[in-house]
């Protein structure tokens, strides 16, 4: 049972499958099947272990959607050396002062960094100047910093490689919906779609 966006509570009977499925291939790495009560998230770190061993497909990123925000997830991943693309879930979370949206750094004029790239030897993403400084009054004053630095371990859910919001973050995000093609599969041609309920 849990409660749908309209906080009315919905309720399911029976089992959950999840799958670890590759982006390029399609092709499900680790399965788990579960009752229909288990937290997703406890689930997904089941199936991470499941993969984790899997070192001659060079896994790079783990691609999920919002309601897989949970800090756990984030630390599984990052002791199996990869990178988590995990759309944010602002439930739960304060809201950044001094930061974007993408939680990059402001300027005084609350203008945003930009990601530049990452730095892999020290963990550390690399944000350049707002290309609103090229103008900007308070340029040559001295207060402003050209290049701002992150690591990600400051906070592995907002901190991620390549940066949030950035074009390389969004088209690895935008991979996950192999997954989608997947259940789809898995449900039209397994019968997942037909539900049994005893007489």
């Amino acid at each position: 049972m849990k409660k749908n966006s309209e906080s009315k509570n919905e309720f399911w009977y029976g089992y959950k499958g999840y799958l670890a499925v590759r982006t390029s291939s399609q092709y499900i790495l680790k399965s788990l099947l579960s009752s229909g009560s288990l937290n997703d998230g406890k689930a997904t770190i089941g199936l991470l272990k499941g993969i984790e061993n899997l070192q001659d497909l060079n896994i790079r990123y783990q691609t999920m959607d919002a309601g897989y925000y949970y800090e756990a997830i984030y630390e599984q991943v990052y002791r199996m050396a990869q990178q988590s693309v995990i759309a944010y879930n602002k439930r739960n979370e304060t809201e950044p002062i001094g930061f974007d949206k993408h939680f990059a750094s402001n300027c005084f004029r609350e203008h945003s960094y930009r990601y530049d790239s990452y730095e892999v030897k020290y963990e550390t993403l690399k944000y350049t100047s707002p290309k609103e400084c090229i103008d900007c009054p308070l340029a040559n004053e001295g207060i402003c910093q050209k290049v701002f630095k992150m690591k990600i371990t400051k906070n592995l859910k907002k901190y991620t490689a390549p940066a949030r919001g950035s074009k390389a973050w969004q088209a690895i995000y935008n991979q996950r919906t192999a997954v989608q093609r997947v259940n789809a599969y898995v449900k039209e041609f397994f019968q997942l779609n037909n539900v049994r309920l005893p007489g």
